[in-house]
């Protein structure tokens, strides 16, 4: 029988190299696209997620305010997030599944801006199945679209 301290080392896990020009994952936490009962398409925790991690981000065309609110009236699903006064990111080309968050009067998740990255941080522990929902605040709606979160004490409108 062999001794512990003659046996050969396990291999170490070596990540993935990152590779020069490939921007990295900026997903933190596995993230599902599914039918959602709010709306159409939603982003759906894959994994158990902590409170105040960061879930995501979700990445797009860097466009001015003025285009993004130009191409917003011509899209039916609106992914377009303002990020300064004067710039936008349009992800309706992006991959990132955060990208299809829905709004929540009670969400689950928040919504910041940094450096010019639209992130997603959880504000409780999300169990694995649940929608990830953010308040999205103030949009170009000016409170016309009905809200269909159903949360309780839902304002009725986005």
């Amino acid at each position: 029988m062999a001794r512990l301290d003659t046996l050969p080392a396990p291999p170490a896990a070596t990540p993935e190299p990152r590779r020069k020009g490939v921007p990295a994952d900026p997903q933190k936490f596995a993230v599902d696209v599914r039918a959602s009962r709010i709306d159409g398409r939603g982003a759906f925790a894959a994994e158990a997620m902590p409170a105040r991690r960061k879930i995501g981000e979700i990445r797009g065309e860097s466009v001015s305010v003025r285009e993004a609110r130009r191409r917003a009236k011509t899209m039916e699903r609106i992914m377009i997030v303002e990020v300064s006064h004067t710039r936008a990111i349009d992800a309706s080309g992006s991959t990132d599944p955060l990208r299809f968050t829905n709004h929540s009067c009670q969400p689950n998740a928040v919504l910041r801006i940094r450096q010019g990255r639209v992130e997603f941080y959880a504000m409780r522990d999300i169990a694995p199945g649940e929608e990830i929902t953010v308040n999205y605040g103030e949009t170009h709606h000016e409170g016309k679209l009905r809200c269909r979160c159903g949360a309780p004490g839902c304002v009725g409108a986005i």
